[in-house]
């Protein structure tokens, strides 16, 4: 969709379609597309905002960029070069911005016809071929400041139809501030996370209108560009423009004070260190999960039992679906080390420490380390988790700046991860990790219990409202609870209720993108839905949903339902990967002949996707609604 630039009129006077002017260079288009105007006030104003970027020395001509990158060319009069700037009064200077309808400068209409030439005003935009897809002008008599021409500005982000990632990634770059401003860049599944060093700099409006953006949100000290599905291979492109973000200084992602209360800011803190710990590896979690749930598919003794779970072929791939699972503190460890601004490589030699397969033997069979006044010291199994090894790398941020302000720079090399990697281990297998992997698996337990007993009641209300955590960015503190609970227990009530909520955003935005008969509306609208069905909906809620408010609440109303249903049957998911996508986390490895939570899965699913769809088409949207602004996310407590 073609970016419009209002531009008015800048003077009092007649406005002239360019072929109508008595310059030829002008009115042939060789400078390119615009108009001019017959004044009959001498006060010129800026006929766009922008910055001035050229100045001529005789004053007769001014320049002005757009945000948009227009270059909009104000020429006072015609042939007016060689009267030295003697008719003009500038009151502007190179470098300033300026708004449309602010005074340029003022003209002698006397001194100009004195001299034999035309006092016309030309407004050209100069670089027409590269940025303008048309031109609408008014001709007629006009007062100065008064809308006349609307631009139409090109989407560089296209290229034969498709999302140009090259052209995406410059606009992305010019917007969040330049190069410059960017401390450090990573990307979660459908966001780029940038660090910026004035997010002042950026420009929330450009970006929020850009093809291949879905919105810009400020959460957690990050200066986030929603991308959707695309959000890798446009990660990729800024990326390749800006490689000196591969050796960006590792201090410069640390959370910052913001100046708030200390309670809220460390809670904003916090929420930030999990979602940055989290999102890097939630991919392959989820790829993970679906593999482990088509294992199962295929030892159903309902399906004859096609694979058989002690032979070669089961064991291989399941290795390959369960690493991720096993080494999941040395994926977290490193995500949260380049979170906090901490060494990745040596968070990621802890996260081995708690993942050493003879260290994982004696936490299975909770051998004893040692005894402290009647204290027993045992050893834990901590694959799969994920909260000691966050607090490990925090550890190791805070030990290992300590010791580069202490050692000698000759030790540094070695003796600063040597002593990091002991003491923050040790302290971790002995003291910190016990107890929070403990409350951990207690509130992960509670919350399963609490699921499971409250039965419809619990799925009604979790169904209903937990798409409004995504909006907050909050769904980042549930991800690590649930795969506490698919670790410490095997399944999780939480994930089977969330995982229709995922449908429900799902089935209204493909509802909106079936009924409309726009063909953006409808293009956007089966991309989100697809993205929701494979367990992503921010696209869907970010894009349409919520710029028509009712098509997201009608989502939350199919996801009472299915989460109605869910509690109602008592179901529970058996690995990660939710929605439809994940239809295979829903069958039990354990209790291959117990299909109930799948069965669950079937009906709350289809309910959901068909009360969202109806609710959607019948009450929740039209095409002739008006679209609401890009939601902005609010602010979490603690975030800038």
């Amino acid at each position: 969709m073609a970016k419009k630039v209002k531009i008015v009129s800048p003077a009092a006077g007649k406005v002239l379609a360019l072929s109508a002017t008595n310059d030829e260079v002008f009115s042939t288009g060789m400078m390119g597309e615009g108009f001019g105007l017959e004044p009959v006030s001498e006060q010129v104003v800026a006929p766009v905002s922008g910055k001035i970027t050229m100045v001529a020395d005789s004053k007769h001509a001014v320049g002005i960029t757009t945000k948009e990158g227009l270059e909009v060319l104000v020429h006072m009069g015609i042939d007016t070069v060689g009267l030295n700037g003697e008719p003009f009064d500038l009151a502007i200077q190179d470098g300033q911005e300026v708004k449309a309808g602010q005074a340029l400068a003022t003209m002698s209409l006397e001194n100009i016809k004195l001299a034999g030439l035309e006092t016309t005003i030309m407004v050209i935009i100069t670089n027409s071929s590269d940025k303008l897809e048309g031109l609408d002008i008014e001709e007629g008599e006009v007062e100065a400041g008064k809308e006349v021409a609307t631009a139409y500005v090109k989407a560089a982000t296209k290229k034969n139809g498709k999302l140009d990632y090259d052209a995406l990634a410059d606009v992305i770059i010019d917007n969040v501030g330049g190069q410059e401003n960017v401390n450090s860049l990573v990307h979660c599944i459908t966001r780029l996370r940038f660090n910026l060093k004035d997010e002042g700099k950026a420009h929330d409006d450009v970006l929020k209108d850009t093809d291949g953006v879905i919105d810009v949100l400020h959460a957690s000290g990050q200066y986030q560009v929603v991308i959707g599905n695309e959000v890798t291979n446009v990660f990729d492109a800024v990326m390749k423009k800006m490689p000196n973000l591969a050796d960006a200084p590792a201090e410069d992602t640390a959370p910052v004070d913001d100046g708030r209360n200390p309670v809220s800011r460390a809670f904003g803190n916090l929420i930030g260190v999990i979602t940055g710990s989290m999102s890097p590896v939630v991919g392959v979690i989820a790829a993970s999960g679906i593999i482990k749930g088509l294992l199962a598919l295929l030892t159903l003794p309902q399906l004859g039992a096609l694979l058989d779970a002690k032979s070669t072929s089961y064991i291989t791939v399941s290795a390959m679906a369960d690493s991720a699972f096993y080494f999941l503190p040395v994926l977290v460890g490193f995500a949260a080390a380049k979170r906090l601004g901490g060494d990745p490589i040596v968070a990621a030699v802890i996260g081995g420490v708690l993942t050493y397969p003879q260290l994982v033997t004696w936490g299975k069979a909770f051998k004893g380390m040692f005894t402290i006044f009647g204290i027993n010291f045992q050893f834990l199994n901590y694959t799969y988790s994920i909260f000691p090894m966050i607090l490990a790398a925090w550890m190791a941020k805070k030990l290992g700046d300590w010791l580069k302000k202490v050692l000698p720079s000759y030790l540094q090399m070695i003796f600063n991860p040597l002593i990091t990697v002991l003491v923050v281990s040790t302290i971790t297998l002995v003291v910190t990790g016990p107890i929070i992997q403990g409350v951990a698996n207690g509130i992960a337990d509670f919350i399963n219990w609490l699921v499971h007993s409250s039965g419809w009641v619990g799925g009604l209300v979790i169904g209903g409202f937990y798409q409004l955590l995504v909006i907050f960015g909050l769904h980042w503190g549930v991800v690590p609870l649930v795969a506490q609970q698919i670790a410490g227990s095997g399944e999780s009530a939480l994930n089977a209720i969330i995982s229709v909520t995922m449908v429900s955003q799902g089935a209204a935005v493909l509802a909106v993108a079936i009924k409309s008969k726009k063909n953006d509306m409808k293009s956007l609208g089966i991309a989100a839905a697809i993205s929701a069905f494979c367990g992503v909906t921010e696209p869907a809620i970010y894009g349409i949903n919520l710029r028509y408010r009712k098509v997201f609440i009608s989502g939350l109303i199919g996801s009472a339902v299915g989460g109605f249903v869910t509690g109602l049957m008592h179901g529970s998911m058996f690995g990660f990967t939710g929605s439809l996508i994940g239809f295979s986390s829903f069958f039990d490895l354990k209790h291959p002949s117990d299909l109930n939570s799948f069965y669950a899965f079937l009906i709350s699913s289809a309910l959901a996707l068909v009360v969202s769809f109806v609710v959607t088409w019948v009450w929740g949207y039209s095409d002739d609604m008006a679209i609401g602004k890009k939601v902005e996310k609010k602010k979490r407590p603690g975030t800038v």
